[in-house]
């Protein structure tokens, strides 16, 4: 397994620079409930819309707000559109954000979860920001704040964009670092992940925002495996088929496939893309609604009687071409590939394992 640390570690020597007019700003003063003390960065374009939309971006361990601003092209999306950026930097040594404990992973109790609830609603109430616009992405250990923010503070966010993440509570336990989860190796059931996120706000009915999920297939520092349980865990909370409603080939770019699940979660896997998937600045804005494009369902609306979930949403998708491959071969072993377009190893698993589909392009033994 390769660390988080260790993919990053020189990343920053390495990035361009961000090509926005202007530059990253702090907010140093009190903005709302922040116990671990996570930094406030974030950027406005010298023209921002009326009632902007707002974007939160998160970044990967050992970076930074500033190497996030750098590495991604959101800011200088924002002097186009006229929307905001909020950069979280996380406080700790490592610059990892916390995705691990209760506290983060509960509405209103605390970690980092709760300090960047509070930069949400700090720009809600002081810049203006349209609150039915605002959205949630990152990279890494972005990623999985992103799936934290959505799960554990559902009522601020429309949609997330998660790029080479983990499911919600998957690193939960006291341990910042989770080999298990970060090497595939957690394995539940949809519902089982649905009650972890529903448990992070009791009570809740209100609308969850829709994901979009993207992995590399030779990720060996958040294993592609946490892929599919991440679109187990979201498609159960949004209460729609983990069964793909479209599979589309070469989509955005040749190598990568993307599934549809209703118009409310999607993904994308990167074939022979390792850590991390290279962040999709368009794609986002057309999923967040900023740009013309995206699916016009604007989240699912999950009420519970008598044990029963129930997710309201509106819907409407494309029709994509839905294409499957499998090929012969010996005995895979556990974790191995085991199918997929152009794979042309084994199709068989070791027992006691079974082949699994994730995606058109990669069935792995399970």
């Amino acid at each position: 397994m390769v660390s988080l640390r260790t993919v990053f570690a020189t990343l920053a020597a390495v990035i361009g620079a961000n090509a926005a007019a202007g530059s990253l700003q702090q907010v140093t003063g009190s903005f709302g409930a922040n116990p671990n003390n996570v930094g406030f960065y974030y950027y406005k374009p010298a023209n921002v819309a009326a009632k902007p939309a707002l974007i939160v971006a998160i970044h990967y361990c050992t970076g930074s707000a500033q190497d996030y601003f750098n590495f991604t092209q959101y800011a200088t999306l924002a002097d186009t559109y006229g929307y905001i950026v909020i950069y979280p930097d996380a406080p700790r040594s490592g610059k990892c954000f916390d995705v691990h404990s209760p506290e983060t992973l509960s509405h209103n109790g605390g970690g980092d979860s709760q300090g960047v609830a509070s930069m949400v609603t700090y720009a809600i109430n002081t810049w203006g920001v349209d609150a039915s616009r605002v959205f949630v992405t990152g990279t890494s250990s972005g990623a999985m704040m992103t799936n934290v923010m959505a799960g554990s503070y559902p009522n601020l966010f429309q949609a997330a964009s998660a790029y080479s993440g983990v499911p919600f509570a998957c690193f939960a336990g006291s341990s910042e670092w989770n080999s298990d989860c970060a090497n595939g190796l957690v394995s539940k059931t949809g519902p089982e992940w649905g009650d972890l996120v529903r448990a992070a706000y009791p009570g809740y009915s209100g609308p969850r925002p829709r994901m979009m999920l993207w992995h590399g297939t030779v990720d060996t520092a958040l294993y592609y495996a946490n892929l599919q349980q991440e679109i187990l865990e979201w498609t159960n909370v949004l209460g729609v088929s983990s069964t793909p409603t479209t599979t589309a080939q070469n989509d955005p770019e040749s190598n990568y496939t993307h599934t549809t699940y209703g118009c409310i979660v999607q993904a994308y896997s990167g074939a022979g893309v390792g850590h991390t998937v290279p962040v999709h600045e368009s794609i986002d804005l057309q999923w967040f609604g900023i740009t013309p494009g995206g699916p016009s369902c604007v989240g699912g609306t999950t009420t519970t009687t008598n044990g029963v979930t129930t997710t309201t949403l509106t819907t409407s998708t494309t029709t994509k071409t839905t294409t499957t491959t499998t090929s012969g071969g010996a005995t895979a072993p556990v974790w191995g590939q085991c199918g997929g377009i152009g794979w042309t190893g084994p199709t068989v698993c070791a027992a006691p394992y079974t082949c699994q589909y994730l995606n058109a392009w990669f069935s792995q033994c399970l």
